[in-house]
């Protein structure tokens, strides 16, 4: 029996992939096999030894100690792309939004109440102070082309917006899924120089961290219109008030909001609603149950964060074992595994090896049950982080 802890309330229709009779799921319980999470902050959590991984249940795992984790071969998954479209529609709302000041409008209007019948005249009187630009014929700059920038991408061509994107990590499938109409930029700057809108779809790294800046704003164009509902930390908001300030920027709609943003002139905040919809925190939760089970009944790493990706596509060996290890990209680090396996006697069925970075994680299939002394031989081996078997 998988035990499960569930720190965060996670759809009912994620959970059912999980069967009754082999796992047992509840926000309370002790030593968990793996934890489920959403939004919940883990970084001053202590994690029982029995955690073999954690499934967050979005994109983004900002909440999460991944190193703390890795250095305990603990693997952190992810759900990129399940709720990729709520995200899409989000931005194409602050899109507009960004240009027709319609939340202002709306305000204006309703303080027309108790007017009577003057309320259509007065309307039409003051309409004029709400003017914005329309989308079409305007350039739109996207920067990261992964599975949301890609359909914010698309979607504004469909506009007749100009687009034209940045990512230095493109991949294949991200390209391949991109209209040709979408032009990609080799720098940054380029983006800056072309663009009406600019929309941020990159994770908060190091190297991204308070990437709208002095710096970056001087390269935009005047009157640029910035839209982020990425993460906060992309955007240096006291930089972006001052651009405001000057004229230099139009506006920000961020899903992110702060207290030097509220109630600014030209900053639309809003509380984080990304992924907010029925949908996406179903397909959230299908997608990252569906990883975890994978993870623990078969030792099959896909969409995580610190360790490779790695499947095996044949079963485990009946009566067999299959040994999942966690282990360091070093020289030499597999002849062992297979010495040990060796001295005792057990043939190998199969080996896969895969890395990433400092890291790697090998699948080794036996077809034997592996004995204690054995599986403390392979875990005592100084490159080794984490060693688990699988029954078959």
């Amino acid at each position: 029996m998988f035990k499960i802890q569930t720190l965060n309330k996670i759809a009912s229709c994620g959970l059912d992939r999980l069967p009754r009779d082999a796992y047992e799921s509840a926000s309370s319980i002790s030593d968990p096999d793996a934890i489920l999470v959403r939004s919940q902050d883990m970084h001053t959590m202590e994690l029982p030894g029995s955690v073999k991984a954690v499934a967050r249940a979005g994109a983004g795992t900002n909440n999460i100690p991944i190193p703390e984790l890795t250095e305990k071969g603990v693997v952190v998954f992810n759900t990129p792309g399940a709720n990729a479209n709520a995200v899409k529609e989000l931005v194409l709302m602050a899109l507009l939004l960004s240009s027709r000041p319609a939340i202002k409008a709306n305000a204006w209007a309703n303080g027309l109440a108790g007017k009577g019948d003057e309320i259509p005249d007065l309307a039409e009187k003051g309409k004029s102070q709400f003017v914005g630009p329309e989308l079409k014929g305007k350039t739109l700059g996207v920067i990261g082309l992964g599975a949301i920038g890609a359909m914010v991408a698309n979607l504004a061509i469909q506009f007749g917006m100009d687009v034209v994107g940045y990512d230095p990590f493109l991949s294949v499938k991200a390209a391949l899924s991109l209209d040709h109409n979408v032009k990609i930029a080799e720098t940054l700057d380029t983006v800056y120089a072309k663009a009406d809108y600019i929309t941020i779809h990159v994770p908060q790294t190091n190297d991204t961290k308070g990437m709208i800046n002095a710096s970056s704003i001087k390269n935009m164009k005047d009157g640029v219109r910035i839209i982020n509902i990425a993460r906060g930390g992309l955007v240096n908001n006291a930089d972006i008030i001052a651009a405001i300030d000057s004229g230099k920027v139009a506006a920000l709609v961020t899903d992110f909001a702060a207290e030097e943003l509220l109630n600014h002139e030209g900053v639309i905040c809003l509380p984080h609603l990304g992924a907010s919809t029925p949908e996406a925190e179903d397909n959230c939760a299908v997608m990252a149950c569906n990883q975890l089970r994978d993870f623990l009944e078969n030792g099959n790493i896909v969409n995580s964060v610190n360790f490779p990706r790695l499947v095996a596509d044949n079963p485990i060996p009946k009566g067999g074992t299959r040994i999942c290890i966690a282990h360091k990209n070093v020289p030499d680090v597999i002849s062992k595994f297979t010495t040990i396996l060796g001295d005792a006697k057990l043939n190998i069925s199969g080996m896969i090896n895969q890395t990433r970075g400092d890291l790697a994680y090998n699948i080794t299939d036996i077809d034997a049950k592996i004995p204690e002394e054995t599986l403390r031989a392979l875990a005592g081996i100084d490159a080794v982080i984490k060693v688990r078997p699988i029954f078959g």
